[in-house]
């Protein structure tokens, strides 16, 4: 039982992001592009106040996964940029800490893109 608490944890926070995303999908007049780039704000924000660090202690990879945790991986690069490079870590600490993150996600869209053809809804 003890090795499957690590899972339900990240199962239930991850799950909680998600619903609120789709009760803010169902339920206001926000675009999917809004409620997705008011994710990475907020994991960015909640990052930055040190607030979000102990989601993720909590629950791994249910908050290090969606966008909140992008947003707060951000926060964290900048953070570490610049005590370690000034100013310059402010432009550069956020895209440096994601770029892996970044890199699969081309990687992968490209796969999808050779490997499906798109075509419009009926």
């Amino acid at each position: 039982m003890e090795m499957f608490w690590p899972y339900l944890k990240a199962f239930l926070v991850g799950g909680a992001l998600c619903l609120i995303g789709q009760l803010l999908i169902d339920k206001t007049k926000l675009t999917p592009a809004r409620i997705l780039t008011s994710y990475v704000v907020t994991g960015v924000v909640l990052g930055a106040l040190g607030l979000y660090q102990p989601l993720v202690d909590f629950a791994g990879a249910g908050a290090s996964v969606p966008l909140t945790g992008f947003g707060n991986l951000l926060a964290k690069g900048v953070r570490e940029a610049v005590e370690e490079k000034g100013l310059v870590g402010a432009f550069t600490g956020g895209i440096g800490a994601s770029a892996g993150g970044i890199c699969a996600a081309v990687f992968f869209a490209l796969i999808a893109a050779l490997l499906f053809r798109s075509r419009e809804k009926k």
